[in-house]
C-alpha cells in the first residue's frame, strides 16, 4: 500500500513537471511571445481608458463643487486704488 501511494505520488509529480516544461517552452516561441506582448499592450489600452474615465469622472465633480469654475478668475467687487505711489 505505501509503495503504490508514492508511486502515484510520483507520477503526479512527473505530470506536472511535464505540463509546466510544456508551456513555459511554448511561452517562448514567437507565437506564445506574440500572445504575452499583445495581452500587455491590451492591458496597457485597458489601464489608460480607465484612467480617462476616473479623470473625467474627477473633473465632472470638481466642476460641480466648485459651480462657475470656469467663468475666469474671480473679480473684486470694490477694488479700491493703491496707496502706495502716493508717497
Amino acid at each position: 500500500m505505501k509503495g503504490s501511494v508514492w508511486f502515484a505520488a510520483g507520477a503526479a509529480a512527473g505530470v506536472y513537471g511535464m505540463v509546466r516544461v510544456r508551456r513555459l517552452a511554448e511561452a517562448f516561441t514567437p507565437d506564445g511571445m506574440r500572445d504575452r506582448i499583445g495581452a500587455a499592450v491590451l492591458g496597457a489600452r485597458m489601464f489608460g481608458e480607465e484612467v480617462a474615465r476616473g479623470q473625467a469622472a474627477a473633473e465632472i465633480h470638481l466642476r460641480q463643487r466648485f459651480d462657475g469654475a470656469d467663468a475666469g478668475p474671480p473679480q473684486l467687487m470694490n477694488p479700491q486704488p493703491s496707496k502706495e505711489g502716493t508717497r
